[in-house]
């Protein structure tokens, strides 16, 4: 029976070596899909204080207004396809179709300004 006794030890011992090694793949494995978010943006330039609006092909809504600088950022956007408009004064006066947003990967979405100046009181008078 002592014979036995080392040949049951070694499959539990190999057992849990790859028991351990299996947990450690795993859980390296695991760790950039929980660390990773779901959600994403879009950002660039346009005309200072106009509103920008971004709409998913599911539902998702979003707007703000440019800031003084020219640029604007709309974050924490669900993944999906989105038209960004923008609009000043109420009216449309351009839109993007089409914009595909993925995780870990926002979309520039930039806007024609007037004498390509987007930021406030940067704008020269003719």
């Amino acid at each position: 029976m002592s014979h036995n006794h080392p040949t049951e030890r070694r499959p539990s011992s190999r057992f849990l070596q790859s028991l351990i090694v299996l947990t450690a793949i795993a859980s390296s494995l695991g760790s950039p899909a929980m660390a990773q978010s779901t959600s994403t943006h879009i950002f660039g330039q346009g005309p200072a204080g106009a509103k920008v609006d971004a709409r998913s092909t599911t539902g998702a809504h979003r707007s703000t207004t440019i800031r003084d600088d020219g640029h604007y950022d709309l974050r924490s956007l669900p993944m999906g396809v989105y038209t960004v408009s923008v609009s000043q004064d109420g009216t449309t006066t351009d839109t993007r179709k089409n914009i595909r947003l993925t995780v870990g990967r926002g979309a520039e979405v930039d806007f024609a300004c007037p004498h390509d100046q987007c930021g406030a009181g940067t704008a020269k008078s003719p």
